[in-house]
């Protein structure tokens, strides 16, 4: 079965620097850092101590509230220190990688012999379990509860994205099997959505409820196609997966690993040189200094797209679901006459403000060198139709913003807490004519659904 659903709200932004479709190096990092959080409403129990022995699937983190969700080793080497923070708040295990890795053996499985049960102890056993995203909220999914439905995107329309296509050239057997394990942990089945206007290799999966999406980003959010394929009640629960953790499932069932590997894209205005690498999440952001060259302190590095991306600096590391890196130019200076000067050829902007759309007309794939500079600051906080124009969800995302800021739990349920993340609003915060953080006033609101709905 297979429905097209055409989205007509979204704004694509013209971001210079995607990636070309060329793995440039395989990068086996020095040190690799595995953060607590990645993963939200984690309470991480440490397992292992400086000096310990790990190899590529060894349990290194435990959540407290559910001791049998475990997070594990993406490399063997060597504990090489433990980060804390203020009140020794667990920061990050660094562990220093072995030349030639070695495995933890979980075990040829055929997926067809399997019941829901030994899928589930297979993923949480291998630490995969936190690959699983669960709705509401964005959490590691509860072992415990048997989702509606699980949703997976297939494509990415985010700035710069990587290529599902390319990435995952090689991994249609491993991403098969995957589908059919996760779909005995739910009896809503597995649904897949596609770009309507390209033609992809995964259509051919078989046991998934198949969508088309067309449309300008956020078409390629899974929540988005959530919203759209079947809105999320108060009292249900769904799932989400990405692909690249759809072919690492597969790889654990298949050949028997935690093989977390996956090729990253290093994009942006200010790479010296754009294209994927092969590596590992937690990578130090330096092991890829040659894509950015010495001039660190004026690059914002952000780990995934340059709107819902993390800034984790120079001295941070890719997080455990991204597959994208994006450099940009810091952007400090001050701007004389601002918004207000039209002869901005250069900048790009949503709206008619700048004369960019005229050079649009000429030139309709011009694209841009932005960087993170506002171009003002945070004012007043006025109810406008500019969020609805790119936002394509059945939710009032002014209502749902002001509900979040003013922690009201009745009206953020009513107005939509359910079916977004943060992600989810990221144009909402870049289009928005007051600059304010969207993302971290949803994200605030969700931690307070999280605390008290608990």
């Amino acid at each position: 079965m297979s429905n097209n659903i055409n989205l007509r709200k979204g704004l694509n932004v013209p971001l210079a620097g995607a990636a070309v479709r060329t793995v440039r190096k395989t990068i086996l990092p020095d040190v690799v850092a595995i953060r607590p959080s990645d993963f939200r409403n984690l309470t991480p129990k440490l397992l292992v101590k400086e000096g310990d022995k790990v190899l590529a699937g060894s349990p290194v983190l435990a959540d407290k509230m559910s001791q049998n969700i475990l997070f594990t080793s993406p490399v063997s080497g060597t504990v090489s220190g433990v980060v804390r923070g203020d009140k020794r708040k667990l920061l990050a295990v660094l562990i220093k990688t072995d030349e030639v890795q070695e495995y933890v053996d979980f075990g040829i499985r055929k997926v067809d012999e399997l019941d829901a049960e030994a899928v589930k102890e297979a993923l949480l056993s291998s630490g995969l379990w936190t690959a699983l995203v669960q709705r509401p909220y964005g959490i590691v999914a509860n072992p415990e509860l048997r989702p509606r439905a699980i949703y997976v995107s297939a494509f990415n329309t985010a700035p710069l994205a990587a290529d599902n296509e390319f990435v995952l050239a090689d991994e249609f057997d491993n991403i098969q099997t995957a589908v059919l394990a996760l779909a005995k942990l739910t009896d809503g089945g597995v649904h897949v959505s596609f770009n309507a206007e390209i033609k992809s290799r995964f259509e051919a999966l078989k046991g998934i409820t198949a969508h088309h999406f067309s449309g300008k980003h956020p078409a390629g959010n899974v929540g988005v196609q959530i919203n759209n394929i079947r809105p999320i009640c108060k009292g249900e629960t769904v799932w989400t997966v990405s692909m690249q953790m759809l072919a690492a499932i597969g790889k654990l069932f298949n050949c028997g690993r935690y093989d977390v590997s996956r090729k990253v894209a290093i994009t942006g205005p200010m790479a010296l040189e754009t294209a994927y690498v092969k590596t590992v999440p937690g990578m130090p952001m330096s092991a890829i200094q040659g894509f950015y060259g010495n001039d660190a302190e004026e690059i914002r590095f952000i780990s995934g797209d340059a709107l819902s991306g993390a800034n984790v600096g120079a001295e941070g590391y890719l997080r455990f679901q991204d597959n994208q890196v994006t450099l940009l130019r810091e952007g400090n200076e001050y701007e004389a006459f601002g918004w207000a000067n039209p002869l901005r050829f250069k900048q790009f902007s949503s709206s008619h403000t700048y004369f960019h759309w005229l050079l649009k007309l000429l030139c309709p794939k011009k694209e841009y060198a932005l960087d993170t500079n506002l171009h003002g600051g945070e004012r007043a906080f006025v109810v406008s139709d500019v969020y609805g124009k790119v936002l394509p969800m059945s939710i009032f995302p002014v209502y749902l913003v002001k509900a979040c800021l003013a922690g009201d739990i009745d009206k953020m349920e009513k107005f939509g807490i359910y079916e977004v993340l943060e992600e989810d609003l990221a144009l909402c915060e870049y289009v928005c004519p007051s600059k304010i953080d969207i993302q971290a006033i949803i994200a605030k609101g969700i931690d307070t659904m999280i605390k008290e709905m608990a």
